[in-house]
């Protein structure tokens, strides 16, 4: 049996569910920690899992790169060399060729490239993108699409998607099915209604074990984001999972679950780890901020990660300040804690049918921020 996805319960839109893996079970909604090259920047896997996190996301194109797929194949798989046995899903590439590649070339059969790295020639297709990912070993592998970018004309998005459609079906082909892995098809068409559901179409009657979006988050604004995935989850199949590429603003996670999208990722949580941007369940911050300096408070003092229990505002500050590595280890760790338990929240109110005014509550302390040191004295 394929990779599967099982339904507890719904809250309108909003589904709660078990994705079942050949490398074990992850409840969903879920927010996967990036490790685009094998690691999650800044953190042991140890680490990693002491958040909760249960399934994390590696990328095609980067590992192609360096160390290469044969290598991680011959050193035992992408599992065994980054201390991951759990869950691994595998962007196909198609992005990162478009926004980092040098000197792409696109035609029907692939893209022909050159390295962001050191120039050197690549080409990726439909087939050889599945064959990295067996070679790393992913549990969820991403089918090669071409991200369309924005703005787009209709035509461009048409010709775009359709594209993208028939790579899904040479990479449905070239996917060799095991107990526990799966292939997800991705739907593109940019924020025209007709065309995403086309896509939908198209996908279903080609058949995935699960069904991502994607093209969005890429400059059209989160109400146009939301209008697309209005029109396009309901023609998505209700057995099966369902992930929003590439989206990760607290704001928007709330807001996608409750359109019905079961999985997340983005780099936000690590990268503003490294730049002393704090997610916080008073809102964000910049921990470089002169007001901190004096502050002996916890960071959150609802959250159980080690910055928040054993070290106080004032000393982060102090890390950042010194450009200590330190600094971005313990904010990025804090980070993807801050998302774990966002994701456990909304899927404990989904378990409820609470996930409404559990939103409005997180927004609503968004809102109110952060009272000073002084205001509390």
């Amino acid at each position: 049996m394929t990779l599967s996805w099982t339904r507890h319960a719904t809250d309108g839109a909003a589904r709660l569910g078990t994705l079942h893996t050949a490398h074990g079970d992850v409840a969903t909604p879920v927010f996967m920690p990036v490790g685009t090259a094998g690691t999650v920047k800044g953190m042991t896997a140890d680490a990693v899992r002491s958040t909760g996190a249960k399934l994390i996301l590696g990328n095609t194109y980067h590992l192609m790169l360096r160390p290469g797929a044969e290598r991680v194949a011959r050193l035992g798989g992408l599992h065994k060399l980054a201390d991951w046995p759990g869950p691994i899903l595998t962007d196909s590439g198609g992005f990162q060729v478009m926004s980092l590649s040098k000197l792409r070339k696109l035609d029907q059969d692939g893209v022909t490239f050159r390295s962001h790295i050191d120039g050197s020639p690549h080409r990726l297709t439909p087939e050889r993108s599945i064959e990295i990912q067996h070679l790393l070993d992913a549990t969820i592998t991403m089918a090669f699409d071409e991200c369309t970018p924005f703005p787009a004309t209709p035509d461009e998005a048409k010709a775009s998607m359709e594209l993208s459609m028939r790579w899904a079906a040479r990479c449905r082909a070239g996917f060799v099915p095991r107990e526990g892995y799966g292939l997800f098809g991705i739907v593109q068409g940019s924020v025209y209604p007709d065309l995403r559901q086309r896509s939908c179409e198209a996908l279903t009657g080609i058949g995935f074990e699960g069904y991502a979006v994607g093209g969005l988050a890429v400059g059209e604004g989160q109400a146009m984001m939301f209008d697309t995935l209005d029109v396009t989850v309901p023609h998505l199949p209700e057995t099966h999972p369902r992930y929003l590429m590439g989206v990760g603003a607290p704001d928007d996670i709330l807001g996608a679950v409750a359109r019905g999208i079961d999985m997340f990722d983005c780099v936000i949580p690590t990268r503003a780890g490294r730049t002393a941007r704090a997610y916080t369940r008073a809102g964000v911050f910049n921990m470089k901020n002169a007001r901190f300096a004096d502050d002996g408070r916890p960071l959150d003092p609802d959250c159980a990660c080690p910055l928040c229990t054993r070290h106080s505002r004032a000393y982060l500050n102090h890390l950042f300040k010194c450009a200590e590595m330190l600094g971005p280890i313990l904010l990025t760790w804090h980070n993807i804690q801050y998302y774990q338990d966002l994701m456990a929240g909304i899927r404990g109110a989904i378990s409820t049918g609470t996930l409404a005014q559990f939103a409005a509550d997180t927004r609503a302390r968004w809102g109110r921020g952060d009272p000073s040191a002084a205001e509390l004295r």
